[in-house]
């Protein structure tokens, strides 16, 4: 339900940002994703939302930052959606699980398991995380298109960094570990923070949402003593979302 009150925690209202949006974790990303925009303008900046608007191919667009994890990611995109938002693009970054996924490619997501604990607040966990097929669609041949090493398929999501990156040192480990091999077993493409609360959220509010990432590591490839230099240059990933919204844009005014 749209609303013209200011949104407590984006400090925003109605006509602030556009109906595409693009959401990357990181604050300090919003500038760099802004400058792809025709006229941007920054909107404003409270707690870990960073907020820009602009235009592409002549329609308002804008990027909200939603910082680490399924709880903050969610709230900004309930509080977008109350002013006007209902088409999203996460553009983050992954730790690659699947051998084949390496430092620099970009992962789009077809699904999200859901080992995080924000989406059971919108759905029950039979329910499944799950992008839009079309903004999924537009990612992919984004990805293509720009020449990216680009990897379609599932990925994990969680809400402790460090569970992942140091599972033995956790009273729980035996749980991590095991949870970590089902993944490996089943082709689970990398692991992430925020894909599976956003694709609930984005079904309960009746709104569109895929995502994309830059690989930064993968540290199952380091395990097998592949060479892997670590990159943490998220320009290409954020390429393919711009492209992405580029291509959603056009398609929606071809309907």
């Amino acid at each position: 339900m749209q609303t013209t009150e200011k949104q407590y925690h984006i400090q925003c209202v109605e006509g602030d940002v556009g109906r595409y949006v693009i959401l990357p974790g990181d604050p300090g990303r919003c500038e760099a994703i802004a400058r792809h925009f025709d006229n941007p303008v920054h909107v404003g900046m409270n707690r870990e939302y960073n907020i820009w608007t602009g235009t592409l191919l002549g329609e308002k667009v804008s990027v909200c930052s939603t910082g680490i994890g399924g709880p903050s990611a969610a709230i900004a995109m309930e509080e977008l959606v109350r002013i006007g938002a209902d088409t999203f693009v996460r553009v983050g970054t992954c730790g690659g699980i699947h051998p084949d996924v390496k430092p620099g490619d970009v992962v789009v997501a077809t699904g999200a398991i859901r080992y995080e604990h924000t989406s059971r607040e919108y759905a029950p966990i039979e329910y499944p995380a799950v992008p839009d097929f079309d903004v999924t669609l537009a990612l992919r041949a984004a990805g293509r298109e720009l020449g990216f090493c680009t990897h379609t398929g599932v990925v994990q999501c969680k809400d402790s960094f460090y569970g992942q990156h140091s599972p033995e040192a956790s009273p729980v480990y035996y749980e991590l570990l095991q949870k970590w091999e089902s993944w490996k077993r089943l082709g689970v493409k990398a692991s992430e923070m925020e894909s599976a609360a956003l694709f609930v959220v984005a079904d309960a509010l009746g709104v569109r949402c895929g995502s994309c990432f830059h690989v930064v590591w993968n540290q199952e490839r380091e395990k097998a003593g592949l060479f892997m230099p670590m990159t943490e240059d998220t320009s290409g990933a954020i390429r393919v979302g711009v492209e992405a919204v580029k291509k959603l844009i056009l398609a929606d005014r071809d309907k």
